[in-house]
């Protein structure tokens, strides 16, 4: 008999780390976490089983479909957006096939079991895409289902496993004999730019405020790669956690759509900073513009309206801007640097 159990991709990213600790405290199933490394001591007590592999291996997905059975998927490996503009073939295998092959064990788990398995995907705002700067300016907020034009490889990636989620919820293999819609409970989530007081910046395309910040307790000047009036949303890592629990434990009948938007606080790269000299009045920011890269987030919207997620499952962030800096980042970027 398969044991019960929820299956983790990308492990070892931070938003796996909260995941796996939240829902070690709620559940009493067993978690199953996959990686490309090794699992970090921090949730190896945490976790029944880590398995070191590539969501694109067929061979290895198929052992955990035998061996398990899987109610819920969280589905946070991928290549991540810098990365997918060097390397986009690889990232469409990456973030495209691996989410198609996750997907099929949703429905092979299914079928299995004779309920659906509840799959979720994280999205972007990388799967919108203004043409100018003007367009931006001209359209402030965002709905889901507006100017979803992707400039880069990941928001493609993104849009598209969006659609592959719906197609597999509702219309899988719709000409067959017997088509059963809904073996796959997707649900996903369009993140902001998250902020993270636990993890050093990678140099990612959202990633200037918290570099900015980072820099700031280390006492070291920063040069921002973006103007001081760009703006899109953020929120964070916290918050993050909490808004997928939120809507994986959400009443499917509740739920108007597959995808929401979510957002926390929407500032410019001035307003960080102005931010930012409040708690370290010595930090130094100049701005030293990395064209392709402003490009980039000038394509992403400066705020989404997440008005359907706030009425459909009660979606709330727990820290607007200022507790965002009050009481998550400055008390806990210091201690992580020992301050």
């Amino acid at each position: 008999m398969r044991k019960r159990a929820i299956l983790i991709t990308g492990a070892n990213g931070e938003i796996g780390h909260g995941l796996i600790s939240s829902l070690h405290q709620k559940h009493e199933q067993n978690i199953i976490a996959l990686d490309l490394q090794p699992m970090d001591s921090k949730i190896t007590g945490y976790i029944k089983e880590g398995i070191v592999g590539n969501i694109l291996d067929k061979n290895l997905l198929e052992q955990i479909n035998g061996e398990y059975a899987i109610s819920e998927i969280y589905h946070l490996a991928a290549l991540l957006s810098t990365r997918a503009e060097f390397s986009p073939q690889v990232a469409h295998e990456v973030n495209v096939g691996g989410t198609i092959n996750l997907l099929e064990l949703a429905v092979k788990q299914s079928r299995s079991q004779g309920q659906a398995v509840k799959y979720f995907f994280p999205s972007s705002i990388a799967v919108y895409g203004f043409t100018s700067l003007n367009e931006k300016i001209l359209n402030p907020i965002l709905k889901e289902d507006e100017h979803c034009d992707p400039q880069t490889m990941y928001g493609c990636n993104k849009l598209y496993c969006e659609k592959l989620g719906i197609y597999y919820s509702h219309h899988y293999q719709r000409l067959a004999a017997e088509f059963t819609p809904g073996l796959v409970d997707f649900r996903s989530i369009r993140f902001p730019g998250l902020i993270s007081a636990s993890t050093i910046p990678t140099g990612g395309t959202s990633d200037y405020a918290p570099e900015m910040i980072h820099a700031a307790v280390q006492g070291k000047p920063y040069a921002c790669f973006v103007r001081p009036d760009t703006i899109i949303p953020f929120m964070t890592m916290p918050d993050a956690i909490k808004s997928i629990l939120n809507l994986m434990n959400a009443d499917k009948q509740k739920l108007s759509r597959l995808v929401y938007n979510i957002t926390a606080f929407h500032p410019t790269a001035e307003e960080f900073f102005d931010k930012i000299l409040n708690y370290f009045s010595n930090a130094e920011v100049s701005y030293v513009i990395n064209k392709k890269r402003q490009a980039i987030v000038d394509s992403w919207p400066a705020e989404v309206d997440d008005s359907i997620a706030r009425a459909d499952w009660g979606w709330k962030p727990e820290y607007d801007f200022q507790s965002a800096f009050e009481t998550y980042l400055i008390p806990k970027i210091k201690l992580h640097y020992g301050q």
